[in-house]
């Protein structure tokens, strides 16, 4: 069945707006809404998280746990945001001290489950909310110049940005590592591009997009 083209610019334009509108709001409205702006934008993207269905579940039960963890040991003296890819979990923000920046990290390696954690926790005082919303704006411009990009799965990045600088989290090969990359580095407004990236090889990455990860019962032609 062929594609209209129209209608997949028209898809293409409603999640690029709809990652911009979640990224406005996520600093300043709760969970559900940026949650069902989420969704929605999930539904337009046609490329596949390349985690399976497991993996992304118990990705956001850490990320929920981590930053549960952060907030009930160290209250207001810190802002740490953590955030999480196959695992993996990348702690960005702000502490008081070299202390404390370990203290957090020390924190979250007590969770079950974790790969690897990278501690990007900067020392120094607490960003502003002003700059927190610049951060979450950047952060929907990468999203959306991905998702525009014709030569890569933006649904295959995580992205995340802390004082302007940007983080790309994923399963991905070393093009679309450099492609992303190079992509976000040009967004006005960012500082520095960080790659937490799990690179994968081109033989690997054709198995990922061959095997179905929705979790779905397989479907058979029954007996006729």
């Amino acid at each position: 069945m062929s594609r209209n083209p129209r209608f997949f610019t028209r898809t293409r334009s409603s999640a690029i707006c709809a990652i911009l509108m979640a990224s406005l709001a996520a600093p300043l409205l709760g969970g559900c809404f940026v949650g069902a702006v989420a969704g929605i934008t999930a539904g337009s993207l046609a490329a596949a998280d390349r985690r399976t269905v497991g993996t992304q579940v118990e990705d956001r039960t850490l990320q929920v746990k981590a930053e549960s963890a952060i907030r009930e040991s160290f209250g207001e003296n810190v802002h740490v945001n953590a955030t999480v890819y196959n695992r993996q979990i990348l702690l960005t923000g702000e502490a008081p001290d070299d202390t404390t920046r370990a203290q957090v990290e020390a924190r979250v390696s007590t969770l079950p489950n974790i790969r690897l954690i990278v501690n990007d926790i900067q020392v120094g005082f607490k960003s502003s909310l002003s700059a927190r919303s610049n951060d979450a704006f950047i952060t929907g411009k990468v999203k959306a110049s991905l998702l525009d990009a014709q030569d890569i799965f933006a649904n295959s990045f995580k992205v995340t940005t802390e004082a302007g600088v940007v983080y790309l989290m994923g399963l991905v090969t070393e093009r679309e590592a450099n492609r992303a990359a190079s992509i976000a580095a040009g967004v006005p407004g960012v500082v520095k591009v960080v790659k937490v990236l799990e690179l994968i090889s081109e033989a690997e990455l054709s198995r990922l997009s061959a095997t179905p990860n929705n979790g779905s019962a397989p479907v058979e032609n029954g007996p006729r």
